[in-house]
């Protein structure tokens, strides 16, 4: 039930980074053209990097800068040409100026990266139609808002009509998303029925309220998120209340006039497609050109060369060694009975679960931070670099919200001006076992996802660009690495539920990479793989129907998580067969993350040369 990485469209836990990797630049962009250039490779790849970033108005604002701020990326086809031909023309001119058998071993890491980054990107250009660009999970229509509200800030009246005008491009962009959506299925790709049920229930959530309905007595979330930041600029000085009501009235005709009538758009094309919706929903194999699709995902996203049937039989391996070690823990709490009825005792006890009430929801936001910040103490025995930028818990806001939904990760911002935030989704607390409360903790903040992205984005010496890739199994895999680091810290996972917990945690991801392929390689249904988990697993029914629903539409990115962490651990195992007495912990956890996120085959290369290095000193 941990975080999720969504690569479809726009939503990638680098969410507006991986957004701008997809859908391209918002403008004609002129290519590099070859020049003479005493820049140091990373001097260079700054310079490209930075005209890359003004590309994009919502990584600007990602990152926390100021440009075209007023401004959205576009969604199409063309949009993502243009970017790919300027990559192109800068990978060519960076092989023209440096020779990369006299770089560094670090510049060779990162000149190998920028090409790498631009032949993943060239591999996607076959694929652009073949993904769904809208549903439950990831789109336009749930990240916009999103986005909006928690990415774009407010401390002047220039940020304010800066929101106004986003606001008031939503049409044309959504607008633009929808006929993506249109010429993929009219090639063949299929939305399940739940996917536009979803995307429907969040588009009507989304426009609900004021000043949508205008006998509503509830503010939308985006209004009252409106009115919230008009209210600091009064109490900053920075407006009067005639400015204020001047702004309010401008803000108010953008959401009537622009974005009410692109989520109708929306709710009118889900509400269409859904009739075309097969009631049994299978993965993609059967669609056309589903199996190529299928094996491209799972190198894109793995960054390995494994098969389906290889991740497969990984996964079988993993979910039976996982299995045992569960039954030790059944042994240890003295149950009698076998493991599916140890599963049905977890998965249903009223001891393991918090109450369903606003209590019990801000419980659980308090425990979890809690156990974050018991952890922060232990951080420097095992990191030698350590992250500057903040960390919170939040509820997810209640237009995305969902039953059982994936407890997920947003990064913060670079300089540190805004905190990295786990989000939790809370609407149904019967599908938070309170004996996973620590492990998704461990994963989604400390030492997981906040402590990777955050170093990764504080990096000094290296690219730019590096700082802020976001190779999902790495990403992952790291994440679940530290579901298993923690367990070997003092003071976690202080009883045998909570132990039990943590192996609930990763079967979980070891029967992803069977169902996963099992889907979309193997013609499996929904109900088939529901019950597949359902044996190996003490998840909640909610929990394991909303993942299966993921996985059906994110084809591949469920695989990540294990493979990712197998490559770590096998990278420790060996450097402590290879040094011995001079293994260092931090030092290696330092290899792991000191370059930013990697591909793989970068990462062994990388943990490799530190071998050595430490043999030679």
């Amino acid at each position: 039930m941990q975080s999720i990485t969504p690569v479809i469209v726009a939503l990638k836990f680098l969410a507006v980074l991986a957004l701008a990797s997809l859908v391209g630049c918002s403008e004609e962009r002129s290519s590099p053209s070859a020049k003479e250039t005493s820049l140091s490779l990373t001097a260079w790849l700054d310079e490209q990097y930075e005209e890359q970033v003004l590309q994009s108005p919502l990584l600007l604002t990602y990152l926390g800068r100021s440009e075209r701020k007023d401004e959205l990326d576009e969604f199409s086809f063309d949009s993502f040409k243009r970017d790919l031909t300027w990559q192109a023309a800068s990978v060519a001119q960076m092989e023209q100026l440096f020779d990369r058998d006299s770089l560094s071993d670090s510049e060779k890491l990162s000149y190998d990266l920028w090409k790498y980054s631009f032949n993943k990107k060239a591999a996607d250009e076959s694929y652009f139609y073949n993904g769904l660009v809208f549903d439950q999970m990831n789109g336009l229509h749930a990240y916009l808002p999103t986005f909006l509200i928690n990415f774009h800030t407010i401390d002047s009246v220039d940020d304010f009509t800066a929101l106004i005008s986003r606001i008031n491009l939503v049409k044309a962009r959504m607008d633009d998303a929808i006929d993506v959506a249109r010429q993929s299925s009219q090639l063949g790709v299929v939305t399940p029925y739940f996917a536009m049920d979803g995307v429907i229930d969040q588009s009507v959530k989304i426009i609900s309220g004021q000043p949508f309905d205008a006998d509503s007595e509830r503010d939308s979330a985006l209004w009252a998120h409106i009115k919230r930041e008009l209210a600091e600029l009064q109490e900053a000085d920075l407006i009067d209340k005639t400015q204020s009501a001047e702004l309010e009235s401008r803000a108010r005709a953008a959401l009537i006039n622009s974005f009410a009538p692109a989520y109708e758009a929306i709710i009118a094309w889900a509400t269409e497609a859904r009739t075309s919706s097969p009631e049994i929903a299978t993965g993609i194999g059967s669609q056309p050109g589903g199996a190529d699709y299928y094996d491209h995902l799972l190198a894109s996203q793995t960054t390995t060369d494994l098969t389906a049937d290889d991740i497969h039989e990984i996964g079988l391996k993993e979910v039976s060694r996982l299995r045992t070690e569960m039954l030790a823990i059944m042994d240890e709490v003295e149950f009698q009975g076998d493991l599916q009825a140890f599963f049905e005792e977890v998965r249903n006890g009223e001891w393991n679960y918090y109450p369903d009430t606003d209590e019990g929801r801000q419980a659980y936001i308090d425990d979890a931070t809690l156990a974050i910040d018991n952890l922060k103490s232990l951080l420097p025995d095992y990191f030698g670099l350590l992250p500057k930028a903040d960390l919170v818990v939040k509820r997810v806001e209640a237009f995305r919200e969902r039953d059982g939904a994936a407890q997920h990760y947003y990064p913060g911002t670079p300089d540190g001006s805004r905190p990295g935030t786990y989000y939790a989704h809370l609407s149904d607390m019967t599908a938070m076992p309170k004996n996973q409360l620590e492990v998704i903790a461990y994963h989604e903040g400390l030492p997981g996802h906040h402590m990777q992205i955050s170093i990764a984005q504080e990096l000094e010496g290296v690219p730019q660009f590096q700082t802020q890739l976001g190779f999902t199994a790495y990403v992952e895999g790291w994440a679940l690495y530290s579901e298993q680091l923690a367990s070997e810290m003092p003071g976690t996972y202080t009883d045998a539920y909570q132990q039990f917990g943590r192996l609930s945690s990763e079967i979980w991801r070891a029967i992803r990479l069977v169902v996963d392929t099992g889907l979309h390689a193997k013609g499996w249904t929904e109900q088939e793989t529901i019950d597949y988990f359902m044996a190996n697993s003490p998840e909640p029914y909610e929990s394991i129907r909303s993942e299966v629903r993921r996985y059906i539409v994110m084809p591949g990115q469920a695989t990540t998580y294990k493979i990712g962490m197998l490559k770590m651990l096998e990278l420790r195992s060996k450097a402590i067969e290879e040094l011995g007495d001079d293994f260092d912990i931090r030092a290696f956890h330092d290899t792991v993350l000191g370059a930013g996120a990697l591909p793989l085959d970068f990462l062994e290369r990388r943990v490799m040369q530190w071998i050595e290095s430490v043999k030679a000193a």
